[in-house]
């Protein structure tokens, strides 16, 4: 199992029409490309990763065809829509290994992952990892869980995070963060860090009370809680 979650499910697939990169359409043909990225990023966020193909077509003012000819599935744009906020995650969990400071590391990632989770809700079901047709999900489920397990360990190891702490305690936290992400733009962002700050410091080594067992929770719950759609 890795240590870290791979690239390889998350890269961008390909989305202009006809192998043709955004840069060499027409005019007319990136307008409209930009149109429906904008017009899904807006569903997705507001939604989550069901809204509908069509709905989004209709937010773009374009038609089904065209929308079908820049994204022939789902999954190619919601990887689109989604690409820049991946690689942002990703760099989030480098810089989380790469950090001296385990326990700085740890909540500055789970900060990055739980403002961006609060802000959209359909980021939050898509950095999970949730694809509908990418082969690779459990392995991507895997990684991720094993990294999320390494910097809990990293913490426990230099003395900063209580030895009772559970990695699926994040899970845990991811729950509770993503019911913030249906509230206002003006409340969602402020109310997870507070979030966010709160859990922090119950979770941070020198806390006395014991706690109660932890849930037999993983990543798939908080997929499921997301709301992901089928193919199509």
């Amino acid at each position: 199992m890795p240590d870290q979650p791979s690239r390889k499910a998350l890269a961008p697939t390909r989305s202009a029409p006809s192998g043709a990169a955004p840069g060499e359409l027409r005019a007319d043909a990136r307008k409209n490309r930009e149109r429906i990225l904008g017009a899904a990023r807006e569903a997705y966020a507001a939604d989550g990763l069901d809204a509908p193909m069509t709905a989004i077509a209709r937010r773009a003012g374009v038609g089904p065809a065209t929308l079908y000819r820049h994204f022939p599935s789902r999954v190619e744009l919601i990887t689109a829509v989604f690409a820049e906020q991946f690689a942002q995650c990703l760099a989030a969990f480098d810089e989380a290994f790469e950090d001296p400071d385990p326990w700085r590391g740890l909540c500055s990632f789970l900060d990055k992952v739980c403002t961006a989770q609060a802000a959209d809700r359909g980021f939050g079901a898509a950095f999970l990892g949730r694809f509908p047709g990418v082969a690779d999900i459990d392995s991507e489920r895997e990684g991720a869980e094993a990294g999320l397990a390494r910097l809990v360990q990293r913490a426990k190891d230099a003395g900063q995070l209580r030895q009772d702490f559970d990695p699926s305690d994040i899970v845990l936290l991811l729950l509770a963060n993503a019911g913030l992400a249906g509230q206002s733009p003006h409340v969602s962002p402020v109310a997870s860090r507070r979030l966010v700050a709160y859990l922090l410091q119950s979770f941070r080594a020198g806390r006395t009370d014991p706690l109660p067992p932890p849930a037999p929770l993983t990543l798939r719950q908080v997929q499921a809680h997301a709301g992901v759609p089928g193919p199509g």
